[in-house]
């Protein structure tokens, strides 16, 4: 047994010594009393025999070293994995329990090692995320004192290289050394509560194959006695006793009474081996050995055991011999050795009695001179204490390190200064330490910390929650970042050091949880004032310091030390009354208060902070004295004293009798109304209508109550407060306001006054004149501050006073937050803050140190901060000259409380207005509120700046604003790289590589575009996807070649630093803390040395400079720039470039939906088209070099529509071109630039590059001449494209003296005299201004051409061009007299000769022209002039048919209008005779092939039914109408005679048969109304209907006429009916689109703010987010999301419509939070819809796989929500393997769900088969589904 115990010890020692050492370590138990005897009693032995030889002393001297080494005790390295030990609770923890073990060891024990059913229950818990009822914590279950069997599960060694012992209480790993078999009745052991049964318990004792069963009635006595009558929790701990076996140990039932668990001993009977015993257990012993360092027993007949002295029995100490019979405690088996440790101390001699003594008094005393009892070479040392009682210090704290350590200097009865640190509670030991710098410590443990305590310590590290603080060894605190300074401090690390040792006071220190919490605050740390540490000390009067925990509108609560609080009342706050607290206070403002009364039972406390030596008070003694010599209302000069928050200290002149200013009565106008006299004193002399001026003293709900120096007060009712409607009477007033107020009504009993305060009421005179004074007085202010600042000390205040507005200052860039704004270098004034904001950068890329011109806007003397601006207008203001009261346009540049700051859009020059026009005009609705980059009208009352540097000026009306332009927002969006959240965790990790180094890894993830690595020593490394393969083919994505998990074999190219992005050289100090960048490319690793990557050292610019223009890369998409409209593309990982979206291709499908074209990590061929000098990227083409050379085809973004002239349109790289109206189109339109609007996209041919700007075309026969499309109004550049008699169309220039001029191409003018522009005779001052307005499209012929002089002389009328005349008939204008009857002869001759002629010249024309051309050259009359209506008596026919005619071209031209190229029909000349019969011929035909514009409306609304129907002749008047029909009477008739009867019979018939189609078009109900009376008629039959009213506006706004569809809009609000809520909101959404696409932002404003009162609120805003998304605003859309959330929280839809919002914007990461933000809102019955939702959203919109676990974490919660599993379903299908589908399927019907619903998914899986799975799959399902009915039914059978 002997050589199976550990050997110990090293030192070899003396006898003597040994024995005294031995003799002293017992000196406390008396044990060895006798050791003296017995050792002179062995010196007389030795003397009396001398004979023994030397051999003998050495053989006596090894027994005794190794009785030493084998009583060595217990130390860390002892113990083992599987070590079965009994220990004892020394503390319980939340999560875990401290044990103390035999020999002054400790170790802990996890929460999850208590027992199964623990666990399970706490993992349930984590699973609910609510905690479960059923489950106590750890302090319920255990107690300290509480003896317990453990296990060592561990032994970790820790970064400090000590070792942590980890135990286990797990009783199936206790008592896994017993089996079933081998359980006896009476055998002792240990279990935990598993469940709780209707008749007892069950007790999990860990033997498998056994049951136990602890009966009610046996529990009983211990629920009683130990349990305070509770019932038993699962987890609970027990000592049982096996009262009966049965089954082999497969049933086993237990007892707990104390009685009988106490006197439990371990017989033979219970067939005990050294395997399976278990700590613990009593045993009966017999003593063996008696050995100066213990003893050796012997029980269970077999076995023998080892006592150390630590457990010797104090009582019996002296008393043990050889063969004694004893009691003895099992106290660990060690389970390879098989040595068994045993106690006889009494108190473990009773199983289930906890431990009594379990803390030492002198806990933490520093003790002099104290002697060593006895050293253990390995262990440690005893030493005995002043009290005689045994200390024991281990090895580690003899000395303070190894090196220093001798053994020598711990004989016994040495001395040593040395410190309790501990208490041993299983050896009833205190725990020593010799260590230094235990010694010195000031503290111990955080038993030694009290709150209010001022401590010391190291800084340990500075995270966002606090700084964590080294206080002591074991010890350690946080400041939270509220306490780091006596403000709050942006950036700690600035001023905190990791290793800085700083001086904290303690707020809170709880030494059960292991909790400090101190505080930095500078007063509270240096504070001479008592802390308040508990409610009891706070006595009324006391003074002291606190700091502001909340701020509430009742007051603020005050927290001192160690959890205590207070409230000061809001009537406490200040002397004066202070409106809104939050303004003033701030949370962990530091405050002096004073204790005002405390309840220290009910933790309550009451607080001032106005203290008793508060200056007012004392002010307002001395004035008792003095009063007589100041009387009310008297005038007086005072000089201030002292600044206050609420007012000014002052002393009244002469006499210094102090007084006190509240700040309300600080205001310069209610001095001058009492100078002036208009400060009433009595209620006297009020009168209505008086206009007073004074300040509001108080706000209510029900109005506001202002009041006069004076004293006297009245009310303004919430009705006459002001001229806008008042919803809440604090937002349009604050107290201490000044205002001028009108008198209304006045009751002089009851002393009551009642006030308007409308501007209409209260404005005597001019509003400018107001404006400027108060602008005026502001300045003034501003400008009294400054020249007070020029006199201080300080620098820095030195300098802000010099700065004024307008100032140019060379600044240096400091930095370039996060929010776009940048930070200047202060030069050399320390503190000094320049900024401009995201706005003022102006869109210009800046980095640090870079030096730029700025201009001074603002200085804020409170703030000590200048604002500045880097627009490039105001940099470099144009000096000049201004005229006094001129009116200029002017942007708003800065913003204060009461005025504006504005540039003048001319010179730059910076001007100043007031936002307020009166004193009570201080309420603004948000669409009123000016915005910095807004426009407004300002009129100048000054022209030269003063000493503000700033001209002074006045608004003009708020009509005049224009909207700010939102573009310099979008030019500065944030450009920074997303970062892989991977690559951020790698950054922690030192390396040591270098470049060109062959690494191996493997593939962590992988990205589109780059591929995470891992490699040794977990170092992350990153493959740039142009670092993958040699050649990459175009169109693949070379990352999807690596899988996760792959190994790969990689040579590093360079190192990234994640903090500025950049690649550094090698040489760089920060290189080791680079990601790795890596190349796994062949030809890469082949390589030898470092030359893959090596210019990564040279800057980004350089690297770009080494690219050719027109040289191609290959490039790898990395995202689409929504805003900016580019692709971004990297080339190499550290050489970026950019596509702008017009050089992506030459197809509109593509430039409509480029993601759909793209997608990101694809390979891209490009063509570099040059470096961005403004950044470092290269500028690429996808469709060649972009040259823009004469002859090229390329595409543009239209910048400006100019009407009549033509379109500006611009091309990336900023070169801008023009395009002339007569080169939008092959074929010419009255409205030719209809369909273009700014940004649209067009394709352009450059017809020249000369000059600045290009010239170029639009016509489809230049940018697609493959199409060969028909070109019906040929390119005239020059008067050499024009022949003689030709015809040709134009537009109106203009109308000279002279003639009509004609605009024929872009260089062309023609010129048609007054005869040749119509048929009729006008006077001098004739309207050709208004029937040939500028623009209007004209057919003429070429009468004559003039090249040398480049003239060209045109005809217009119908005669020349076959066209209908210039003027309608219906005007009655006269036709020349000389062509009355006499010409009508002469002109049949004419037409005789010249109409052959004329035809045949025709018909080529239209061989070459084609078809369709009427519709486009007809003039449209009715979009430029409203139709006179047309007589109701027939009796002049020309007008009817003129009307028509014209009616019937203006249909022809709105159809007409979409595409030119297509229209059809042929065009025909009308003259007489037989030519009718061709023309109703070619009619025919035209029908035929166009039958979509068969039935159209072709009479105005001035046809006559009784009409005879030989009147009518043509009806339908052809088109190429001769001047002949336009006739009087009396010529009509004449020509009618002269026709014969056969013709008149056949035109009788023909108009017969026009008249009934008329009639059946009128009366076809599917006809489609083409006129505004027509919509009038049906929006009259049908007032309800929202399509047809939408119809109605869309007519209006296809002819351009914005404000009829505005005024159709306002008409359908008023008429449909209240009731049809639906049809309404259709109407309110068309005007918003409509506002949105046509209107100003001011007016879409308004229209919306209507909208949001008349309907559902939350419908309207919807409508609005989708308007701005479909019209890309998305800033715009953005905002409204933003203020959605605060207004609708409650709703999901605006959370998903939000997030739908965000993923197609690509923002996936604000998606995620915003649905953690939508859960934290919503209730929870919400939760499941809207994580589904967001899944689906993610399915469609996002990250496949992260849908998938939303929805797998979703269902694994909710397993039953069959429409979460339908809807995954329905995605996997759309976007999953057929694999993922089946599996899904398989999951879904191995549920327990309803038999109805389960019937739903079989089906579903059965449709699934059928249309995707072979018959096999199909009979599979069907088998499953059989198999579930069965299942089912069988068990309804059971």
């Amino acid at each position: 047994m002997e050589e199976s115990f550990p050997r110990g010890g090293t030192r070899k020692t003396h006898k003597s010594e040994k024995e005294k050492a031995f003799q002293q370590s017992f000196e406390q138990d008396n044990l060895f009393d006798i050791s003296t005897e017995e050792e002179s009693t062995k010196r007389k032995k030795i003397q009396k025999e001398p004979a023994k030889t030397k051999k003998l002393k050495v053989e006596k001297r090894e027994s005794s070293k190794f009785v030493r080494e084998k009583f060595e005790i217990l130390r860390v390295e002892s113990l083992c994995e599987g070590m079965r030990i009994l220990g004892c609770v020394k503390e319980v923890n939340e999560l875990e329990l401290v044990i103390s073990l035999p020999n002054g060891l400790q170790g802990c024990v996890q929460v999850t090692e208590i027992c199964d059913a623990y666990t399970e229950k706490l993992n349930e818990q984590v699973a609910q995320e609510e905690p479960l009822q059923d489950l106590v914590s750890l302090p319920e279950l255990f107690s300290p004192g509480m003896l317990v069997r453990c296990v060592v599960s561990s032994l970790d060694i820790t970064k400090r290289g000590k070792k942590n012992v980890k135990l286990s209480l797990n009783p199936r790993n206790v008592n896994k050394v017993l089996s079933a078999e081998a359980l006896k009745a009476g055998m002792l052991l240990t279990g935990t509560v598993s469940s709780l049964e209707d008749h007892g318990y069950l007790v999990d004792i860990g033997v498998s194959g056994a049951r136990a069963f602890l009966p009610l009635q046996k529990a009983q006595e211990y629920i009683q006695q130990k349990n305070k009558g509770a019932k038993l929790k699962v987890g609970q701990y027990l000592n049982c006793l096996i009262e009966e076996v049965k089954g082999s140990g497969g049933v086993v039932s237990l007892s707990v009474g104390y009685s009988e668990v106490s006197a439990a001993i371990a017989t033979e009977e219970q067939n005990w081996t050294l395997n399976s015993l278990l700590p613990g257990l009593v045993v009966k012993a017999q003593v063996q050995k008696v050995t100066t360092f213990g003893l050796t027993l012997k029980f269970l007949s077999f076995f023998t055991g080892l006592v150390d002295f630590m457990h010797l029995d104090p009582k019996k100490a002296r008393t043990y011999f050889s063969n004694q019979p004893v009691r003895a405690c099992v106290l660990c088996v060690h389970p390879r050795t098989r040595a068994v440790r045993l106690s006889l101390r009494a108190v473990f001699l009773q199983p289930g009695r906890p431990l009594t003594r379990l803390s030492c008094q002198q806990l933490g005393a520093v003790l002099d001179d104290v002697p060593v009892q006895g050293f253990f070479g390995s262990a440690g040392a005893t030493f005995r204490l002043t009290d005689g009682a045994l200390a024991y210090a281990r090895l580690s704290h003899l000395s303070n390190s190894k090196k220093v350590f001798k053994p020598e200097t711990f004989k016994p009865g040495n001395t040593h200064k040395c410190r309790i640190i501990d208490y041993s509670q299983m050896d009833e030991l205190a725990l020593l330490s010799l260590r230094t710098s235990v010694i010195e410590a000031q503290f111990l443990s955080y038993h030694d910390i009290k709150p209010g305590a001022l401590v010391k310590g190291k800084v340990m590290t500075i995270k966002p929650y606090g700084m964590l603080v080294k206080v002591g060894k074991q010890i350690r605190g946080l400041v939270p970042p509220m306490h780091l300074a006596d403000i709050l401090m942006k950036n700690p690390e600035k001023k905190y050091h990791v290793g800085d040792e700083v001086k904290c006071r303690v707020l809170l220190c709880d030494p059960e949880a292991r909790k400090l919490m101190m505080t930095l605050k500078k007063t509270l740390v240096e504070s001479k004032l008592p802390a308040i540490t508990c409610y009891a000390d706070a006595k009324p009067g006391l003074q002291t310091h606190g700091f502001i925990l909340r701020v509430k509108d009742y007051g603020c609560i005050v927290k001192f030390y160690n959890d205590v609080q207070g409230l000061v009342p809001r009537h406490e706050l200040s002397a004066e009354y202070i409106p809104d607290p939050e303004s003033v206070f701030y949370t962990g403002q530091v405050v002096k208060v004073a204790v005002l009364n405390c309840e220290p039972s009910k933790e309550r406390m009451l607080l001032s902070f106005k203290l008793s030596s508060d200056p007012k008070k004392e002010c307002a003694g001395h004035s008792q004295k003095k009063k007589k010599a100041i009387n009310a209302g008297q005038l007086v000069d005072v000089k201030v004293l002292e600044k206050t928050k609420d007012g000014l200290q002052v002393a009244v002149l002469p006499h210094n009798v102090p007084g006190f200013l509240p700040t309300p009565h600080l205001k310069p106008a209610l001095v001058s109304a009492v100078e002036g006299g208009k400060d009433p004193k009595s209620f006297s002399e009020i009168h209505p209508g008086m206009l007073l001026t004074g300040f509001v003293k108080n706000i209510k709900d029900y109005g506001v109550f202002v009041q006069f120096p004076s004293g006297l007060s009245g009310l303004a009712p919430k009705a006459i407060m002001s001229d806008k409607f008042v919803t809440s009477t604090s937002d349009h007033f604050v107290e201490g306001q000044t205002v001028v107020a009108k008198v209304t009504n006045v009751d002089e009993e009851k002393q009551r006054m009642l006030l308007s305060l409308r501007l209409s009421d209260c404005t005597p005179g001019d509003l400018a004149t107001t404006s400027l004074l108060l602008l005026s007085q502001c300045l003034e202010e501003r400008q009294g501050v400054r020249s007070l600042m020029s006199n201080r000390d300080s620098v820095l205040i030195q300098t802000l006073a010099e700065m004024t507005p307008g100032m140019v200052l060379d600044l240096e860039v400091q930095e370039v937050l996060g929010d776009g704004s940048v930070l200047f270098s202060e030069g050399p004034v320390p503190g000094l803050v320049l900024r401009a904001s995201k706005y003022h950068r102006a869109g210009q890329e800046v980095e640090s140190g870079q030096k730029k011109k700025v201009v001074i806007l603002n200085v804020d003397m409170l703030k000590l901060e200048v604002h500045v601006s880097l627009c490039h207008d105001l940099v470099n203001r144009k000096a000049k000259k201004l005229k006094k009261g001129s009116e200029h346009q002017a942007i708003v540049q800065h913003l204060e409380e009461s005025f504006a700051l504005a540039s003048l859009v001319e010179t730059g020059q910076l001007a100043a207005f007031s936002l307020t026009s009166h004193l009570n005009d201080t309420f603004r609705f948000d669409s009123e509120k000016l915005q910095v980059g807004q426009g407004v009208s300002l009129t100048l009352q000054t022209t030269e700046p003063g000493v503000t540097g700033l001209l002074l000026a006045v608004e003009g009306p708020a009509a005049k604003r224009t909207m700010r332009q939102t573009r310099k927002d979008s030019e500065t969006v944030d450009e920074d790289e997303e970062v892989d959240p991977a690559l951020v965790l790698g950054t922690v990790r030192k390396h040591t590589l270098s470049i060109g180094d062959v690494v191996t890894g493997t593939v962590k993830s992988i990205k589109p575009t780059h591929v995470v690595v891992t490699l040794e020593d977990g170092i992350i490394g990153c493959i740039h996807a142009s670092h993958i393969l040699d050649d990459v083919p175009v169109g693949t994505s070379p990352t999807a070649k690596l899988k996760v998990g792959k190994k790969v074999t990689a040579r590093v190219i360079g190192g990234r630093d994640m903090k500025t992005f950049k690649f550094l050289p090698i040489s760089h100090p920060r290189f080791i803390r680079t990601i790795p960048e890596l190349s796994v490319r062949p030809r890469e690793l082949e390589k030898d040395g470092h030359t893959a990557l090596n210019t990564h050292s040279v800057s980004p610019l350089e690297k770009i400079k080494q690219y050719q223009a027109g040289q191609t890369v290959t490039c790898f998409l990395k995202k689409y720039n929504v805003v900016k409209k580019w692709l971004e593309v990297d080339i190499a990982p550290d050489i970026r470039g950019r596509i702008p979206l017009l050089l992506t291709s030459l197809s509109f499908k593509v430039l409509k939906h480029p993601d759909k074209k793209f997608r990101i990590g694809q390979a891209l061929k490009a063509t570099v088209v040059g470096p961005d000098s403004s950044k470092a990227f290269l500028c690429l083409s996808l469709i060649g070099p972009h040259k823009l050379e004469k002859g090229e085809v390329a595409m543009g973004r239209v910048v400006k529509v100019l009407p009549k002239e033509g379109l500006t349109v611009s091309f990336p790289f900023g070169k801008i071109g023009r395009v002339s109206i007569f080169h939008v189109s092959d074929s010419y339109s009255e409205t030719p630039l209809e369909n273009f609007t700014p940004q649209k996209i067009v394709r352009c041919y450059v017809l020249s590059t000369a000059g600045p700007v290009l010239t170029l075309s639009l016509r489809s026969s230049r940018t697609n001449p493959e199409t060969k499309s028909k070109i019906t109004d040929p390119e005239i550049n020059s008067i050499q494209d024009i022949e003689e008699g030709q015809l040709l169309r134009g537009y109106v220039k203009s109308v000279q003296p002279s003639g009509v001029l004609l605009g024929l191409g872009p260089s062309v003018t023609g010129l048609a005299q007054y005869p040749h522009v119509s048929q009729y005779s006008l006077s001098k001052n004739a309207p050709y201004d208004r029937y040939l307005p500028e623009g209007k499209l004209l057919t003429a012929k070429v009468l004559s051409l003039n090249r040398q002089e480049n003239l060209v002389e045109l005809s217009i009328p119908t005669d020349d061009t076959g066209k209908p005349d210039v003027f309608s008939a219906s005007l009655g204008l006269p036709l020349p007299k000389q062509e009355g009857r006499e010409t009508e002869a002469e002109e049949r001759d004419h037409k005789g000769e010249e109409e052959k002629e004329e035809r045949k010249n025709q018909k080529q024309k239209e061989k070459r022209i084609g078809k369709g051309q009427e519709g486009a050259q007809l003039p449209s009359k009715g979009k430029k002039e409203p139709r006179k209506p047309q007589a109701k008596k027939l009796g002049k026919r020309p007008r009817l048919e003129s009307g028509s005619e014209q009616e019937s071209g203006n249909k022809r031209q709105r159809r007409a209008a979409p595409s030119e190229e297509d229209d059809s029909g042929v065009e025909v000349y009308y003259r007489e005779g037989e030519e009718e019969v061709e023309e109703t011929g070619v009619r025919l035909q035209e029908k035929q092939t166009r039958p979509a514009e068969a039935p159209r409306l072709q009479l105005s609304s001035g046809f006559v039914w009784d009409v005879e129907l030989d009147t009518l002749t043509p009806a339908l008047p052809p088109h190429g109408e001769s001047s002949d029909s336009e006739e009087d009477e009396k010529p009509e008739q004449a020509t009618q005679k002269k026709k014969s009867k056969k013709e008149r019979e056949l035109e009788k018939q023909k108009a017969e048969k026009e008249l009934s189609r008329i009639e059946e078009a009128l009366m076809d109900p599917g006809r489609q109304p083409e006129s505004a009376d027509d919509f009038d008629r049906l929006v009259l039959s049908s007032p309800n209907s929202s399509i047809l009213w939408l119809q109605y506006m869309a007519f209006h706004l296809q002819a351009t006429e914005i404000e009829k569809a505005r005024a159709v809009a306002e008409r359908a609000l008023k008429t449909i009916s209240f009731r049809e809520e639906q049809e309404k909101l259709n109407v309110w959404v068309a005007l918003l689109n409509l506002e949105n696409m046509y209107g100003s932002q001011g007016s879409l404003t308004k229209v919306f703010e209507r909208a949001v009162q008349y309907n559902e609120p939350l419908k309207v805003f919807l409508h609005l987010a989708d308007i701005y998304t479909k019209s890309e605003k998305f800033q715009e859309a953005g905002e409204l999301y933003n203020r959605m959330l605060k207004r609708f929280r409650q709703e999901k839809a605006v959370w998903i419509k939000y997030g739908t919002f965000l993923l197609r914007r690509g923002q996936a990461g604000a998606s995620h939070r915003m649905m953690q933000r939508a859960l934290e809102c919503l209730p929870k019955k919400e939760h499941v819809d809207v994580i589904a939702k967001f899944a689906q959203l993610e399915f469609q919109l996002g990250d496949v796989e992260r849908a998938k676990a939303i929805f797998e974490n979703t269902l694994s919660t909710y397993p039953k929500r069959t429409d979460v599993w339908s809807v995954y379903i329905d995605m996997i299908i759309k976007r999953g393997s057929q694999k993922e589908v089946r599996d899904i399927f398989e999951r879904v019907i191995h549920l327990s769900l309803a038999p109805k619903r389960m019937k739903f998914f079989f089906k579903r899986y059965l449709d699934y088969e059928k249309q995707h799975g072979t018959e096999k799959d199909v009979q599979a399902v069907k088998a499953k589904a059989l198999e579930y009915v069965e299942a089912k039914s069988s068990m309804w059978e059971d």
